[in-house]
């Protein structure tokens, strides 16, 4: 009997940790039997975190992931309301809700299936977004309110290209909230997952359109310098003649001014001067010979031709300067 004892034993334990079952934390756990997940009335029977039981042999245990999944979206090319193309790279965050029709709809929880359907959603309700829209709108954001002055002038923004960066009302974050929405429902009732987020994470443009946009981009630029480049030459010639405006007015005045000052700087020596000479006639007449004869004889190869007995050599020839007869 002691014999039998063991084997039963071993068997019983054999069982029983057969029997026992773990499932980690951030994981939910089913039951398959037979081929098919327990359920409660319809509804799948899901295991929480913790230890627990199951039918040994005939019971077999599935866990599934249930944090949030990240899908790397593969770059997929778009056609904008002007036919024109787009790549844009996307993620999805997601997790299983449902967890039962997961692993039902993906043929047992398999990841991999679980993504190439949900891909197939956003893809469907991302290109009808794109389709609908421009490039700026797709590649800009909302417009901030708070930035825009009342009332915009070639003062108040140094550049068109900035008025119209300003005028842009991108509809980038309307685009994802929008996808979002098209595709939560849709994926719960077909998959069992829960799309947390949808972020488009870079748009390109294909390189064999990318030259031609950029071609278009530098005209226009270079339109703007342009036209920035003539207000600014027109500024300065107004600037300049308003500069030579009031120089010339400077110089009116000026020379108004000295002319008026000589004019009477010489009445005033004119009247000394008459003043002098009526005192003294005599004296005035000898002082301007004298300033005659330094003046004419200042270098020693100037020659006069004059008659000696002229006026001018009256102080020469006589002393009290009366004029020789």
């Amino acid at each position: 009997m002691r014999k039998l004892m063991i084997p039963v034993l071993v068997v019983a334990l054999a069982l029983l940790l057969m029997s026992l079952f773990v499932v980690e934390e951030g994981e939910r756990g089913m039951v398959i039997r037979f081929g098919r997940v327990l359920d409660d009335n319809g509804v799948s029977r899901i295991y929480e975190p913790g230890l627990h039981f199951k039918m040994p042999l005939f019971d077999r245990v599935k866990t599934l992931d249930a944090r949030i999944q990240t899908m790397e979206g593969r770059t997929d090319r778009f056609v904008t309301s002007e036919k024109k193309d787009v790549l844009i790279d996307t993620y999805v965050k997601w997790r299983i809700s449902d967890f039962g029709r997961f692993y039902l709809t993906t043929g047992g929880g398999n990841n991999l299936t679980a993504e190439a359907l949900l891909e197939r959603k956003v893809m469907d309700v991302l290109r009808s977004e794109i389709g609908a829209r421009e490039i700026k709108q797709i590649v800009s954001g909302p417009r901030n309110e708070d930035v825009l002055p009342d009332s915009l002038d070639d003062e108040e923004v140094a550049t068109e290209a900035a008025k119209q960066a300003l005028e842009i009302d991108g509809e980038r974050d309307k685009i994802m909230e929008n996808v979002l929405a098209g595709t939560t429902d849709s994926a719960m009732a077909d998959l069992g997952v829960e799309i947390v987020d949808f972020r488009m994470k870079k748009i390109n443009l294909p390189d064999e359109i990318s030259e031609s946009i950029y071609r278009r981009m530098r005209a226009e630029r270079e339109s703007v310098a342009r036209r920035h480049r003539s207000q600014g030459r027109e500024k300065a010639e107004v600037i300049r003649a308003q500069a030579e405006l009031e120089v010339a007015t400077v110089l009116a005045e000026a020379d108004k001014t000295a002319r008026v000052t000589r004019g009477q700087a010489d009445a005033e020596s004119a009247k000394i001067y008459s003043d002098a000479y009526s005192k003294d006639p005599e004296f005035f007449s000898f002082i301007r010979s004298l300033r005659a004869y330094e003046r004419s004889f200042s270098e020693k190869s100037d020659i006069l031709v004059l008659d000696p007995k002229s006026d001018f050599f009256q102080y020469m020839n006589n002393a009290s300067g009366a004029s020789a007869k």
